[in-house]
């Protein structure tokens, strides 16, 4: 019994090993490399034609005129947006402030750092409506001025009265 099953195997060894030293001389390495990267790269390229439904993030995501918002992030004031003018321009009869201070804010959508630069809008009594806001994250002491946010920007403009702040992106943070 012990030679059948010998026999047998013999057999089977044989087949296997003929089949796989024909299958090694017609598709070697370089063949099977080529085949995985011409598939790979077929997925790759058509992996962005699917559809995506981007509506369950951007449900999530806090509107301009909000505290929360990701660019108020050291923000200490009054939103613009809220208060005559829009997220980056001064309410009309108000001018931008000619100094301001910086921070670096995260934005969840592309989860990448920006410098935001807030201006002060100056030159209009404050609407008591306003949306105020007071997330200071990362703020300075008082000796670092560039970074600090509890004063009057508008000193260096020739109308003093603090109105609004806008939040403009300067660049990625680096």
């Amino acid at each position: 019994m012990n030679s059948l099953f010998d026999r047998l195997f013999s057999k089977l060894d044989k087949v296997v090993e003929t089949r796989t030293r024909a299958t090694a001389r017609e598709f070697g390495r370089r063949s099977f490399l080529a085949r995985a990267g011409v598939s790979v790269l077929g997925a790759a390229v058509a992996s962005p034609i699917l559809p995506f439904d981007r509506r369950a993030s951007a449900a999530g995501a806090l509107p301009e005129d909000e505290c929360g918002y990701w660019r108020h992030c050291a923000l200490d004031g009054n939103l613009c947006s809220a208060s005559g003018g829009s997220l980056t321009s001064c309410p009309p009869g108000s001018t931008v402030s000619a100094v301001s201070w910086v921070g670096t804010c995260s934005n969840p959508d592309d989860g990448k750092d920006y410098l935001v630069s807030y201006n002060d809008c100056c030159g209009k009594p404050s609407v008591n409506s306003a949306t105020f806001c007071y997330t200071s994250e990362g703020e300075r002491p008082g000796y670092r001025m560039g970074l600090y946010n509890d004063i009057n920007w508008c000193m260096a403009n020739t109308d003093k009265g603090y109105h609004c702040t806008v939040s403009v992106v300067v660049g990625l943070a680096e």
